[in-house]
């Protein structure tokens, strides 16, 4: 039990610090806040706003994991995608001869498996824990 809550602890720390950097340089750019926008060159508006929504969605799971909840998962499934649906949108962007950074391609690809991973450790640590609560309690 103190195992499941040190590694839900854990997770919920790394995931705000991720979820907090990405709503701060997804608004800075939407908002074109500190001249961010500028910096980040040919930047695809749409992968901008899918990532400030599931920086949204990250900071929810974050509670989630803090307080051990069910719906944990569901929220990250649901980050996964919408970053999955922008990628491939993006994939069709560039195809259509959008104009984009390298660099953008690469961040998606980290992102969904940033995504997916927290998501393994909600499924795994938060779901078990709620059955075998149920389970000692002869429900």
């Amino acid at each position: 039990m103190k195992h499941r809550k040190i590694i839900t602890t854990i997770s919920a720390i790394i995931l705000s610090v991720f979820a907090l950097l990405t709503l701060f340089l997804s608004s800075s750019v939407i908002f074109d806040w500190f001249g961010i926008r500028a910096k980040e060159g040919n930047y695809v508006l749409f992968i901008v706003w899918a990532n400030f929504m599931c920086s949204i969605l990250y900071l929810s799971a974050v509670y989630g994991f803090l307080k051990r909840k069910k719906w944990t998962f569901k929220v990250l499934i649901t980050a996964l995608i919408i970053l999955i649906i922008a990628f491939i949108a993006l994939q069709f962007y560039i195809y259509n001869g959008g104009v984009h950074e390298e660099k953008t391609i690469k961040a998606m690809v980290f992102r969904m498996l940033v995504t997916l991973s927290f998501s393994l450790v909600a499924f795994s640590y938060i779901k078990k824990e709620g059955l075998s609560i149920k389970t000692k309690a002869g429900l």
